[in-house]
């Protein structure tokens, strides 16, 4: 018998009563050395369990690779922890797993292949989930509670009825873990509409659901669908995400404090969606495409429970206040906000242009027509496509399918102008000095859709480029990988004149006792950041974000490096480590 089981309204977690009081908390989101900072705050939150999804794509890079599980993907050491501070933990494997992830947790070796029909009992999409089972689960099934670890609940995919309506497929799924020896409890959960509750259970399957507010009603359309078992809010959404160019959501705490205070005492169990989110570091954020593409930014502070730095907010104390009313809440004071870094100014004196590295990054490869980020094996961040331009005058640049996502146009190394998919580009008016010119396109991955049919959508130049209606051909197509650039760099000493090209820039800064911090960019453009070789990931100046949270254990004493890859060119020479984060202008909802 699994450790969690269900009676007519409720759990028993061996066989006595347990309610749910679980927080999500992504352990690929957060630093590994925070894991049990966090996990602590957790408990002393009142929290009984914590969540997580699984993200596949970080997993299993390589379609015929093993299973990565060190640093960031340490999944058995996040459950050891979880363990330890006696936490129960609720695992969501997907294998989709949106949460504003890349791709939504789905490969992009996967998502590239036009012919497999994704979360479909298409044998191509179930025999690649298969394999990847046949990794994961041997790893984690010393961490279910069966075999006295944490793990009490697995999910069968993710809100899958928003989605599509494949029986067969999540049946598949419950029998792929069933014959994999998870014996713990399964359950699904869907937004709170009939259709997509419909579409996304399975008979046998605990059936969740996912809102905000609305409390009343929502629970009501659960017990609607199933008249019989515990009533259990899989997401209890508390804040938001954020987009470049949107505001920063936030949600009064005293609001959100109020429908959870609903939920418990509807005796249901509840996960709160997040008690603490973290950071998209380096190139993991996802993006939205409804009627335009829009992709999320670094941070997903969500305005959680715990800050993005893991301080408590003020949902943390009013939640707090009300799980003691449901719930023992341990008898030890509340956490206080961790220690931050002293104002640090950073010069960053020397530089390196980007565009002339191209081929020393990566071979190029050479084709007729431009081709794809994913033909080129580039799964995140850049591509540089360099041809000559037949005749020199005025004329237009037209990019059929237009770029994915964003793309910067060059002619004999001058910056002409900027392509974008959230705004449909496709044309470019332009003056070509010379016939011969060169022309440099650099595009940039800005995320890969994570919700809906479009996911696994090209990157990098979509289709043929032409001049004045004539097809440009004889390209150079340059991967760019920017996994830690730093040292290995040519970095020349800057002289002063101002930068209005892609360039790395390089400083170095003194600390004495690491803490965390977050990097501010006035003057400063749209690019990438780098610390000790530490991708802390997007900046924009469009806004919201205006910070970047700096983890204190990327930090060392001594001397520390940042390098920023600038895309606009700046007058700036200069950042700054701050002691305050700054999310932008806010909306609440």
């Amino acid at each position: 018998m699994p450790a969690l089981t269900t009676t007519s309204d409720g759990f028993l977690l061996h066989g006595e009563p347990f309610r749910i009081i679980s927080g999500a908390l992504h352990y690929f989101r957060v630093h590994p050395a925070l894991w049990s900072d966090r996990l602590r705050k957790a408990r002393l939150m009142g929290l009984n369990t914590v969540e997580t999804y699984i993200p596949w794509n970080h997993h299993q890079p390589d379609p015929e690779g093993g299973l990565v599980l060190d640093g960031f993907l340490d999944l058995p050491r996040f459950l050891r922890l979880a363990r330890d501070e006696g936490l129960r933990v609720l695992l969501r494997p997907g294998p989709f797993i949106c949460a504003e992830w890349d791709g939504g947790g789905l490969p992009d070796w996967l998502t590239s292949d036009p012919d497999i029909r994704l979360r479909t009992s298409d044998p191509r999409f179930t025999g690649a989930v298969d394999r990847y089972l046949d990794l994961l689960l041997p790893a984690l099934r010393p961490h279910m509670a069966a075999a006295g670890g944490p793990v009490i609940a697995v999910q069968v995919e993710n809100e899958y009825g928003a989605y599509g309506d494949d029986s067969a497929y999540l049946k598949h799924l419950a029998d792929a873990f069933r014959s994999r020896g998870v014996e713990e409890l399964l359950f699904t959960c869907d937004q709170g509409d009939p259709g997509h509750l419909a579409s996304g259970s399975l008979p046998g399957v605990l059936v969740t659901g996912t809102f905000g507010s609305r409390v009343e009603q929502s629970l009501a359309r659960l017990r609607e669908h199933r008249p019989e078992g515990p009533l259990f809010c899989a997401e209890f959404w508390i804040g938001w995400f954020d987009h470049w160019g949107g505001p920063h959501h936030v949600r009064d705490a005293a609001d959100a404090a109020a429908d959870l205070d609903r939920l418990l005492s509807a005796g249901a169990s509840v996960n709160i969606y997040m008690f603490h989110g973290g950071t998209n570091f380096g190139f993991t954020n996802g993006a939205n495409h409804k009627h335009a593409y829009t992709p999320t930014v670094t941070s997903y502070d969500y305005d959680a429970a715990l800050t993005e730095c893991g301080d408590p907010g003020p949902k943390y104390h009013a939640f707090r206040e009300v799980i003691a009313r449901h719930a023992t809440v341990p008898d030890e004071p509340a956490p206080v906000p961790s220690p931050k870094l002293t104002p640090t100014a950073v010069e960053l004196s020397s530089r390196a242009p980007l565009l002339p590295l191209a081929g020393s990054l990566a071979p190029a490869v050479q084709a007729d027509a431009p081709v794809t980020m994913d033909e080129l094996g580039q799964r995140t961040g850049y591509a540089l496509y360099r041809t000559t331009l037949p005749a020199g005058g005025d004329g237009v640049l037209h990019f059929a399918r237009g770029v994915g996502d964003r793309g910067q146009v060059f002619v004999d190394g001058a910056p002409v102008g900027v392509l974008e998919s959230e705004r449909h580009d496709e044309s470019l008016p332009v003056r070509v000095p010379r016939p011969g010119a060169t022309l440099e396109v650099l595009v940039e991955n800005m995320g890969g859709v994570n919700y809906g049919p479009r996911i696994g959508a090209p990157k990098g130049l979509l289709g043929p480029v032409s001049f004045n209606g004539t097809d440009l051909t004889g390209w150079d197509c340059h991967p760019l990988p920017l996994d830690a650039p730093g040292a290995a760099l040519p970095f020349a000493p800057a002289d002063g004149t101002p930068v209005t090209v892609p360039a790395f820039h390089r400083g170095t800064f003194d600390v004495g006792t690491p803490a965390d911090a977050f990097l501010s960019l006035p003057g400063w453009s749209k690019g990438q950041a780098w610390i000790n070789g530490f991708h802390l990931g997007r900046y924009w100046n469009r806004g919201p974000q205006r910070t970047l949270y700096v983890p204190a254990p990327v930090l060392r004493p001594g001397s520390n490096e940042l390098v920023l890859l600038e895309l606009h060119g700046t007058t700036a020479t200069r950042a700054l480590l701050t002691d305050t984060p700054d999310l932008g202008p806010e909306n609440t909802w």
